[in-house]
């Protein structure tokens, strides 16, 4: 006897709490109820198909797919489980066409949809986002994950998508729809009880209390930057609060070993790591991570500290009105300039806001010191960046350069580079703009990532997202890095960089100009060979890499705003 809808709505309900507990057999034996009413029931053989493929077997799933398909090609179920097939095969363009229908089904569906159907839309929206943003794709990416955000109802996992989304949108040039969203954020987090802060009368010579909060005390992009918060401070005048909320590795260990309180709050609560700041009498609280990956920001909702500050993780306003200050410098932030997207204000250092510390994560290896050039007989031009960086614009910056080096060869490397779809992603963008792709080698991310900067002459830089990180380590490689200045914050990353590290003369304040530096290098072996050989003893007896001022800068600003915060009326 064939079960009633409502009973085969129960088990499709309840495969989704089993799922949700990782108990895969227990979806597979929902799938089983169903069909033992009904061999034939497609809600049950697409169930089987996807219990079946997330216990491993694949062949049974592949074949319930093609089965389940040709009967109903708009089956929610089965468009999601031959979609997962296909990422988890690395065929991540056939992927996204199967998700995008699913995710149109959902848009256009009339009536109440059921709870499971939800969990499938929700399921699909998350994979779509990752898929897009692995193909470099990142305004795909933004927009469906903020309509996830839209689509879910538990708050907490609303709030986190939404993060994701801002973050995602650094990828594009920033507008006045993205600073709303931004500002937007706030809705998640209602009117929170805040813990309350007596304001000192007058300004207290006293040691200051300094809290630092990331999820990425480990071996992470940010880590390359956070040594002199703990290495190089002054002890006498101030006292250091860590609070790690991510997971732990050898470069969290080497961390330890600084002076400083520690507080392994992973697995805690916002509210319960908030409890742990106050109680610890913060006077100044550190977010490094902005809406980047495992964000700490619903923490600063509760106002742990009277002075809140976001540094560092993120190159864009986290629109959180309990953030009361984004640390940048008078090169991404000048003075006097209007400060456009930021609902914090702008606390400057004079010099590089960011300061590289690279020793902590790696040993940095020997570089080259020799142009490939020298052997090749040919310029190689080079990207290590996330391809998501690439926009049309850097497209066409990397093309005019191209055409005016004609004999020049280009080195892409990095995840997208890593799996056959991703290379093709790539090629098709790049040949859509009229590059050549037979002049570009495609390297897939690799550990020696830094050893083969050997192989690169000049890099060049992304535009609007520039490097951060990246840019630090092509120079720490001895290989020159062009940069294209923009208007924000994010987009003059590589030029605070550069400029720090004692070479202004490789920011380009324009198009032409940025193609006209790269090529100007490319036609001068002099010029390759200085910098190959010279350049990691400039960038390591730079502002950019000298821990002692850098600090002294950072201890002048928390005395500046301090002192703001206590004679405020």
């Amino acid at each position: 006897m064939e079960a009633n809808q409502e009973e085969k709505e129960a088990w499709l309900t309840s495969a989704d709490t089993f799922f949700l507990t990782g108990d895969f057999k227990g979806m597979r034996a929902c799938a089983r109820e169903i069909l033992s009413h009904n061999l034939d029931d497609l809600d049950g053989l697409a169930l089987l198909a996807q219990a079946s493929y997330y216990i491993g077997d694949e062949e049974t799933a592949e074949r319930l797919v093609k089965r389940v398909s040709a009967s109903d090609p708009y089956n929610w179920r089965i468009l999601l489980t031959a979609a997962e097939l296909a990422v988890g095969n690395f065929e991540l363009r056939a992927a996204v066409p199967l998700l995008n229908r699913l995710w149109r089904l959902g848009e256009v569906a009339e009536g109440e949809i059921p709870s499971y159907k939800y969990t499938i839309l929700e399921r699909a929206g998350r994979l779509l986002t990752d898929t897009c943003y692995l193909l470099g794709r990142a305004k795909e990416a933004s927009d469906i994950c903020m309509a996830v955000s839209a689509l879910v109802k538990d708050k907490d996992a609303k709030a986190d998508l939404y993060s994701k989304a801002l973050f995602l949108m650094n990828y594009q040039a920033q507008d006045k729809r993205h600073i709303a969203l931004r500002e937007g954020y706030n809705a998640f987090f209602g009117i929170r009880v805040k813990f309350p802060h007596t304001r000192p009368e007058g300004v207290q010579k006293r040691k200051l209390r300094i809290g630092y909060l990331s999820p990425d005390f480990r071996e992470h992009a940010v880590a390359n930057f956070l040594t002199p918060f703990l290495r190089d401070y002054s002890k006498l005048e101030f006292s250091v609060f860590c609070y790690h909320l991510g997971r732990k590795d050898d470069v969290t260990k080497r961390f330890h070993r600084f002076a400083a309180a520690w507080r392994d709050v992973e697995g805690l609560s916002p509210k319960e790591v908030a409890q742990q700041i106050y109680h610890d009498r913060v006077d100044i609280l550190v977010d490094f991570s902005g809406h980047s990956q495992g964000s700490a920001l619903p923490v600063l909702t509760y106002r742990p500290a009277p002075v809140q500050m976001v540094a560092i993780g993120d190159v864009n306003s986290s629109g959180l009105r309990e953030a009361d200050y984004f640390l940048s410098d008078y090169i991404c932030q000048p003075p006097g300039e209007a400060v456009l997207g930021f609902t914090e204000k702008i606390a400057r250092v004079p010099y590089c806001h960011l300061c590289y510390s690279p020793d902590i994560v790696h040993e940095l290896p020997p570089v080259a010191e020799e142009p490939p050039a020298k052997r090749n007989g040919y310029v190689t031009f080079g990207s290590f960046n996330n391809f998501a960086k690439v926009t049309r614009e850097t497209l066409l910056l990397w093309r005019g350069v191209l055409e005016a080096v004609p004999d020049s060869r280009f080195i892409i490397k990095g995840k997208i580079a890593s799996i056959p779809d991703g290379i093709e992603e790539a090629k098709s963008r790049l040949a859509d703009i009229g590059i050549n792709t037979e002049r570009v080698e495609f390297r897939p991310y690799s550990p020696d990532y830094l050893e083969q900067y050997r192989d690169v002459d000049i890099a060049l830089d992304t535009t609007p997202f520039n490097g951060g990180l990246t840019t630090c380590e092509a120079l720490i490689m001895g290989v020159p890095v062009i940069t294209r200045k923009g208007i924000t914050h994010g987009s003059r990353y590589g030029a605070t960089i550069l400029e720090n590290a004692g070479l202004p003369e490789l920011v380009a304040k324009s198009d032409v100009d940025y193609v006209r530096k790269a090529v100007q290098i490319a036609n001068s072996m002099e010029i390759l060979e200085k910098f190959h050989s010279g350049l990691r003893a400039v960038v390591k007896k730079s502002r950019l890499m000298d821990g002692i001022p850098y600090m002294k800068d950072i201890e002048d600003l928390y005395r500046h705003i301090w002192k703001d915060y206590c004679t405020f009326s």
